[in-house]
This record gives structure tokens, sequence and C-alpha cells, in this order.
């Protein structure tokens, strides 16, 4: 007779019993990816409805070519000094430049009114406007030079852009992957694990608006890839309110 066959003296007269987990297993709802164009309603909360609205070929690629070429050589970039929760100040992971009536200060940074716009962006501005019914008095230029280049999760919930505001994001060059996450409830103490989530790959001439409760229900960041990407030109227009109303 095998030994494997005889009985294990080790376990002498003991049996396993499967026992029923006492809490329930959560799995993350799947993660919906948008591609095609269209209007799409994310969620549905007191705060509003979040709507996203996206046009994967607003501009001709030959148009969104020659815009980018130029914005990238002309836009005066700069690498800007952040400063995080704790007050330490780290270099961003990427280039910026402003244009707007009014200051716009995130992240204990603050860009100075600029009324110099330039003119390409400033004629962007006036296409999107038209196209879209949504009027911008600011812009915040940002360059992605290649695929280490990021930014982190964040709203943009300054009160200068008070309630429900009207982002629209065109993008020029290598494509990137948008990813937006819906702010847990209380009772989850700040765990995003079981939170709804979305991701679009922007791409060149393509322009995302987010609207309605976006910035109040959701947060949204370009990660950093795992292989090479070419440098991207992220224009996010806006519009800015004076910090005291007159």
């Amino acid at each position: 007779k095998p030994t494997w066959l005889e009985k294990d003296e080790r376990l002498g007269d003991k049996s396993f019993v499967f026992q029923q987990p006492t809490k329930a297993i959560r799995k993350p709802p799947d993660e919906k990816v948008i591609k095609e164009e269209g209007v799409c309603e994310i969620s549905t909360t007191p705060s509003g409805v979040s709507r996203l609205r996206y046009y994967p070929h607003f501009l001709d690629q030959k148009e969104a070519d020659w815009i980018f070429d130029q914005l990238e050589a002309e836009i005066p970039w700069r690498q800007r000094k952040g400063v995080d929760r704790e007050g330490v100040e780290y270099l961003q992971p990427r280039l910026t430049a402003w244009y707007g009536e009014h200051p716009y200060s995130y992240s204990r940074l603050t860009h100075e009114a600029n009324l110099q716009w330039h003119p390409t962006v400033a004629m962007l501005r006036d296409h999107i406007t038209r196209a879209c019914c949504f009027t911008f008095n600011s812009v915040l230029c940002n360059l992605y030079r290649n695929d280490k280049d990021s930014i982190a999760w964040h709203s943009d919930n300054e009160y200068s852009l008070r309630k429900n505001p009207v982002i629209a994001s065109l993008t020029l060059g290598a494509v990137r992957t948008f990813e937006l996450r819906k702010n847990p409830p209380p009772e989850e103490n700040g765990d995003y694990t079981y939170t709804q989530r979305v991701k679009i790959p922007l791409d060149h001439g393509s322009l995302l608006i987010m609207e309605g409760a976006t910035q109040e229900d959701w947060q949204h960041r370009v990660p950093k890839e795992y292989h090479d990407r070419e440098a991207r030109i992220n224009l996010t227009f806006r519009t800015i309110y004076p910090d005291k109303e007159t």
C-alpha cells in the first residue's frame, strides 16, 4: 500500500470545514474607458450631474500639427516650483504658462495675470467658444516633455473658479491617458479603492470638456508612462473670477 494513501497521523481526526467570510467580498467597479465622441454623464449626486464631452477630432490633423510646432517653440514655458501638503517645495514635472486677466493660484503657486495672449492660443479659445458655446477668460498651458512628465490627482476646485466650473482641455501632440476617480463617501475615510474610475486616451487634436459637478465630485490626473512618449501640449481653458467681487 503506497504511503501517500495512508492516513497522515499528524492530522489525527481533524476535518476541515469551510466557513463563509463574515464580511461581503467587495470588488472595485469596472473601469469605464471613453474613446468615441459624445456626451457622458459619469455620476449624479446631491452636488449635481458630472458631465464629460469628448471630441476626439476637434482639430484637423494637419492643423493640429502646425499649431503644436508653433506653440512648443513660442510659448514662454517655465518649470515652476510647487509646495506639497507638508510645506516642501518641489519642481513640477511639466512646464507651464498662463494667459488670463486675473491671477490664478493652486498648490501654493500663483500665476500672475497675463493679458499678452499668444495669438494662436486666443484663436483656439474663440474657436472652442463658437463650437461649444462656453466662454473663457484664461488658459493654463502645460507641456509634458516626455513620458516622465505628469500631473498628480487633483480637482480644479479653487474658489477663483467658483462652483461647477467648465474646463475645456485641448490636447496637441502625443497621446496620454487622462484618468478620473470619484471622491469616496465619508464612511470610506479617504479610501479610493472602490470608487468609480474613468480613462480617456486623449488624442492629438482632441477636446475634452468637464462640466457640472465634475470638479466637486471627481479628481483627475495624467500619470507617468512606462514606455516612451513624445511631447504633449495641453491647453486648459477656464473662467477665473477676481478674489473679491465688487
